[in-house]
């Protein structure tokens, strides 16, 4: 092996990195893998949480950017348990939703959707039964206001409504559980709560999903004054949908806001007794929990950068005894401190690359992995990972590098060609 004085090409330098890299495999493989470790947790973190983060934007722009939800709880997601005052609100009524439409100029239209809280929520049609349905009493506008497709059939009319008529719309996996045969559903009757229900329409499948599966896809909607006379007890809790008129969003959500607190006598400086949200304010509220994700994923990954890196530390100083006799020869040809400290620091440097790069294609792997074995949770490795995971850990070889090198770059020539 030649060995050089002065500062090497880069070429020559990486060449020789890998070198001393193949002859020590084992203990080179050993020493970058915790760094192996640290890359392929953040990356494939970083890649479940985009692509969690690309379903729910999704999900949420499916339901329009223009409107604003309002409900008596928080809503959104959020970590840890709900504040229990909440529960001590009075949930909205439609009359809210009148006042709404009639006196804030910048809304277009206001919707209101009950939720009902049922023990049995089984569909059945024949001998086949839908379980998993949620079921919801809604005002006629609704599908257009959240932007609800049919694949079949019809929306409820104002008469179904006041006449509280059985008529329901379901959604698609409450259709194929029900119907899995049948070409024509519209205008099927099917059992709930012991009475009977005509379908008058089938919802398309909604896009997006917080695993891959949209909730919206088992949804069985009633007119609410249906709901009304089938649950009266527990179809209390209602949403307001709020879509304000074509750029003017945020003039639409301070009208709101003024006419909910005047609805339910809030006192000036009170805080409000219901809650506001909009796509971009759902957003923010998983961005911040992904935020808390993200730090607890680079705390785990920081410790097996840190193992890594003092292994990395340990290899280079065992490098730096074995090579006391190849150092010496290069200082006695002309190489400079900052020669031996710089070619110290590229093999460092270059050990740890190779482990971020091998963590790089384990957490590749894994993320193609896990789209066949759990096709609901997605993945999506973003390239910003990637560069940083890279980065980093050759940040790693280079800072703890630095003494190795420096050691090394000290040793007198003469003493070093002594060594044996």
């Amino acid at each position: 092996m030649k060995l050089p004085g002065r500062l090497l090409p880069g070429r020559e330098a990486l060449a020789l990195a890998l070198d001393n890299v193949r002859s020590h495999k084992l203990r080179s493989g050993l020493t970058v893998l915790g760094v192996v470790i640290g890359v392929l947790v953040v990356v494939v973190i970083a890649s479940i949480l985009t692509g969690l983060r690309k379903n729910i934007v999704t999900m949420i722009e499916d339901y329009g950017t223009n409107n604003i939800f309002a409900f008596h709880l928080s809503t959104g997601p959020q970590l840890g348990p709900r504040d229990r005052a909440e529960f001590r609100r009075r949930p909205l009524r439609p009359e809210d939703g009148e006042a709404i439409r009639e006196r804030a100029p910048a809304v277009e239209d206001v919707a209101h959707t009950a939720f009902l809280w049922l023990p049995d929520r089984t569909i059945a049609y024949r001998a086949a039964k839908y379980k998993q349905a949620s079921i919801e009493g809604v005002s006629t506008n609704y599908l257009r206001i959240v932007n609800f497709a049919l694949r079949e059939g019809r929306s409820f009319t104002e008469d179904e409504n006041d006449g509280r008529r059985n008529v329901m719309v379901i959604g698609k996996n409450v259709a194929e559980a029900l119907f899995p045969y049948k070409a024509t559903i519209a205008g099927t009757e099917i059992t709930f709560a012991g009475q009977p229900f005509r379908v008058v329409g089938v919802l398309e499948k909604r896009r997006g999903g917080f695993l891959g599966e949209n909730e919206d896809d088992n949804l069985v909607l009633m007119p609410f004054r249906t709901a009304r006379k089938v649950a009266p007890e527990t179809s209390e809790w209602m949403m307001l949908i709020v879509r304000a008129r074509t750029g003017q969003l945020k003039e639409a959500l301070d009208q709101v806001e003024d006419v909910l607190r005047r609805q339910r006598r809030v006192r000036y400086k009170a805080p409000n007794d219901f809650d506001l949200s909009t796509a971009d304010r759902f957003i923010e509220q998983f961005d911040a929990i992904t935020a808390t994700l993200g730090l607890v994923a680079i705390a785990i990954s920081s410790v097996g950068l840190l193992v890594g890196g003092i292994g990395v530390m340990n290899i280079m100083l065992v490098s730096v005894t074995e090579r006391t006799q190849e150092i010496g020869i290069r200082k006695a040809l002309g190489a400079r401190r900052r020669d031996i400290v710089r070619q110290f620091l590229f093999e460092a440097m270059t050990l740890t690359f190779l482990g971020g790069f091998i963590g790089v294609v384990l957490a590749f792997l894994v993320s193609r992995l896990l789209l066949v074995l759990l096709p609901a949770l997605p993945s999506e490795i973003p390239t910003w990972a990637v560069l940083a995971g890279l980065s980093v850990s050759i940040g790693v070889g280079l800072v703890f590098g630095v003494w190795p090198a420096r050691r090394a770059a000290a040793l007198d020539p003469v003493e070093a060609l002594r060594y044996e």
